[in-house]
This record gives structure tokens, sequence and C-alpha cells, in this order.
């Protein structure tokens, strides 16, 4: 059976890393703001997909991601069982291995589902505002 080129890519995210670029402007500070409005995953209990946005804000130091590379790390999600909670700390852990930035923060905007809504945030401060 032949994949399409979207399933051959998202395949290819399951074990691909993160590509990381040099920051053209290290010497200041700046945010980056991503949005991803069509994030998915499925729920660990009972295997319904989970819809959410993933809002990525940093400030980088030296590097800054590849932003088709992140697509498609966000993409690997789709077919993973994984609660909403572990899911936007493992994006977080994964941008801050990476990246090693000098401010991360990474919400989880899960839509609702049985009437329940999640937002989870992580950040790189030691107190979330």
């Amino acid at each position: 059976m032949t994949l399409k080129y979207g399933e051959e890519a998202i395949a290819e995210a399951q074990t691909a890393r993160l590509e990381i670029w040099p920051n053209p402007s290290p010497e200041r500070d700046y945010e980056i703001d991503i949005s991803f409005p069509e994030f998915t995953c499925l729920c660990p209990r009972s295997g319904y997909p989970d819809f959410a946005t993933i809002a990525i804000r940093y400030v980088p130091d030296k590097s800054i991601v590849e932003l088709k590379a992140l697509k498609l790390f966000l993409n690997s999600f789709r077919g993973r069982g994984i609660s909403h909670e572990e899911s936007t700390n493992l994006i977080f852990a994964e941008l801050e291995a990476a990246l090693k930035p000098r401010f991360l923060e990474v919400t989880g905007d899960f839509n609702p589902r049985g009437n329940v809504k999640t937002i989870v945030k992580v950040s790189s401060r030691s107190r979330i505002d």
C-alpha cells in the first residue's frame, strides 16, 4: 500500500529529531510565538481523538527551531495514546533540551470532550503567572 506524501512525512517524523538552526540575532532578546492549531493525539484510556492548539513562546539563546521539523514533530503525536498533560510536558522538554532557550512556554489548549476543557501550560519560569 502506497502512503500519501503527508503520511510518509509523519511516519518519518516518528524517528526524526527537531532541526535546530543558529539564532541570527543572539545578542538580543526577542520573542518567537508559534501556534499549531491542528494538534491531535489519542486519549490513552478511550482511544478517542483529542484536538488542541499548541502555543509555543520562547526567547532564543543560540538556537531557533526550524518550523517544518517542528510541524512534523507535532504531527507525530496524532496516532499516539498520550494525556494532555504528558503531551504538553513532552513538547516542552524536547524543545527545552534542543534549544536551551532563555525562556520557553508551551501551552496545550485542548478542545472540550465530555464537557471538559483542559489547558496545560508549562513554563521555564519558576512560578506560573
